[in-house]
């Protein structure tokens, strides 16, 4: 009798955790479509190229698709217990982008972002020193280069001395 209980536990966690899960999907699906739809409205194209509303319409879009597809995988998934969290891991990336926030105006987007990277990359994650550094360098000096010459979009500079006499 005790192992009925047990199993009816277990079945009706997964119907509370079922139950959320679609709540979620379902609100990620139509958050998808109303952006669609009012992307719509800004106009796709213009005779100059892209117009204002492809962008939220392309992601609108995409998120209400992934969203569809996340639907069909939990309906197909036969297990029965949720993976754990881990509170550490979630915390270290809540903090350190937290930390990572506060310390992008004084440090500028460079060298905030690649200590950032360098830290998950090289202490959380364990990964090799070159492949670190390089990983890093390029998501912070590359990614800031391709904002700056490629899309004219200004990141955060630093405003400490010794940075911006680099040119950091």
């Amino acid at each position: 009798m005790p192992m009925e209980s047990s199993s009816t536990a277990a079945g009706s966690a997964r119907r509370t955790s079922s139950r959320s899960v679609l709540i979620g999907q379902i609100v990620l699906a139509v958050l998808g479509a109303y952006v669609v739809i009012t992307s719509l409205s800004l106009g796709l194209w213009t005779s100059l190229g892209p117009g204002p509303g492809l962008f939220p319409f392309a992601m609108g879009a995409l998120l209400a698709l992934l969203s569809v597809i996340w639907f069909f995988q939990e309906r197909s998934e036969a297990t029965e217990t949720a993976e754990p969290v881990d509170g550490g891991l979630v915390l270290a990336v809540v903090l350190s982008l937290l930390i990572l926030a506060s310390v992008m105006n004084l440090l500028g987007f460079q060298v905030s972002m690649f200590l950032f990277l360098l830290y998950h990359l090289r202490i959380r994650s364990h990964r090799t020193w070159p492949s670190s550094l390089i990983i890093s360098l390029a998501g912070s000096v590359g990614v800031f280069y391709a904002f700056y010459y490629g899309l004219n979009v200004a990141l955060p500079t630093a405003l400490l001395l010794p940075l911006t006499l680099i040119g950091l």
